[in-house]
């Protein structure tokens, strides 16, 4: 049995504190600028004691933002709703279309079958801005600009080819024949499916399924161009805090630690199966 001298744990545990210090220091001293004022976070040197206020929440949550230059009407929770319910939809679309295509390629191989799967994972690997134009051109004459719909179909290109592959890896490694004894027993293919594949690449699922979660909620450009103020996210509605008066730091921080909730919680709840998805099939043989 391997033994550690008290030095060496001294040392262990001071070099994990200072990774967790640096880490963690940026979410904490957003944290902190959330219960400031603008005169506050913009002294130097910064002051670790003030006095905290929940004016920059308050004016979050009613939508007026009070700046020097008048009083500004803000969507803000409006942009939160639109975040969780892009993400939430794009993402149970993604599911629903995905999980069923990751498992015909990992099972049946065909001609082209290779030639697909990259051609759908090459949407992940083009630049938005690369297909921002036709995108808005074809939108129009279809009259899905500015809907839910169209933003929906268009979080495809995010949420769909990471989830196809990263499944597709999981139904692999799952040994078929286990699903071929099922099918001797007289079960049909879509009961092999919902009854064995799916339980056992349940981790991996789910792992996908907030990896993909976490990307649609984070995307900007594509909510930028083919949605207005009314059906945008979070991440375009922050831009209302860069007024004429300035950019309003205390808004923006106290925006920040509302917008990161929903994916922080999601992501603790789902760790379990983020982790045990994440590690599953790392070992072969």
């Amino acid at each position: 049995m391997e033994h550690t001298s008290l030095l060496e744990r001294i040392l262990r545990g001071v070099a994990l504190t200072l990774v967790v210090i640096f880490f963690m220091f940026p979410i904490v001293w957003i944290f902190m600028m959330s219960f400031q004022t603008n005169e506050t976070i913009l002294r130097i040197p910064p002051q670790l004691v003030f006095e905290p206020t929940l004016a920059n929440y308050t004016a979050l949550i009613t939508g007026k933002l009070t700046t020097m230059s008048g009083t500004l009407d803000i969507a803000f929770m409006r942009n939160l709703w639109n975040s969780v319910f892009l993400s939430v939809t794009s993402v149970a679309v993604a599911l629903l279309l995905g999980v069923p295509a990751a498992y015909a390629f990992a099972r049946h191989k065909f001609r082209g079958s290779e030639d697909i799967a990259f051609t759908l994972l090459s949407f992940r690997f083009a630049p938005a801005l690369l297909v921002l134009l036709p995108l808005t051109l074809y939108f129009q004459k279809l009259g899905l600009a500015n809907t839910y719909i169209g933003l929906i179909w268009v979080y495809q290109l995010i949420c769909l080819p990471l989830i196809l592959w990263i499944v597709r890896g999981y139904f692999e490694d799952i040994p078929a024949d286990i699903e071929y004894a099922y099918r001797i027993a007289g079960h049909s293919w879509f009961a092999t499916f919902r009854k064995i594949a799916l339980p056992l690449a349940g981790p991996g699922i789910a792992a996908a399924g907030l990896l993909a979660f976490i990307f649609a909620w984070n995307n900007f450009v594509f909510a930028l161009v083919l949605a207005s103020a009314d059906k945008q996210p979070v991440t375009v509605g922050a831009l209302a805090f860069i007024t004429s008066s300035g950019i309003q730091y205390g808004q923006i921080s106290a925006a920040i630690v509302l917008s990161i909730t929903p994916t922080l919680a999601l992501a603790l709840y789902a760790q379990r199966y983020l982790v045990e998805g994440l590690s599953l099939g790392a070992v072969k043989g």
